[in-house]
């Protein structure tokens, strides 16, 4: 019987970058951007707070092209995907490690200014990269 588990996570935020689309070796594009999650709190001495939350997201195969195409800085987005350890090693041999979210779902929660569609629309992942 194996252990029950669950990687799963929603957040909603605004793009800190425009996307940055490549493809691996074997021709998978990928897609890579961050994201600014705020949360504003009451300190106990009543004074309002920002806190602001940066994350890492990743696409994969034609959601990757899409979000290239569609998102840019500043667009306010819903993210679900799961989360992703990485550990890499540089190139003066200095180990590296980073958390990621892998993009399973986007929905664009407003139109950005000056372009046609609706409010909402979303992607849904088809090809995510294990």
């Amino acid at each position: 019987m194996s252990n029950p588990s669950l990687n799963k996570v929603f957040l909603v935020g605004r793009l800190t970058r425009d996307p940055e689309l490549r493809y691996t070796p074997s021709g998978q594009a990928v897609t890579t951007f961050g994201l600014a999650v705020n949360r504003e709190y009451t300190t106990r001495e009543g004074k309002k707070e920002d806190d602001t939350c940066f994350v890492n997201i990743v696409s994969w195969g034609r959601q990757a092209e899409l979000c290239s195409e569609y998102l840019r800085r500043g667009h306010l987005v819903l993210i679900e995907g799961r989360l992703k350890y990485r550990t890499w090693e540089t190139a003066e041999k200095e180990k590296r490690a980073s958390l990621e979210v892998y993009l399973e779902n986007i929905q664009f929660l407003e139109r950005p200014t000056g372009e046609a569609g609706s409010d909402r629309e979303e992607i849904k992942d088809d090809e995510t990269e294990s």
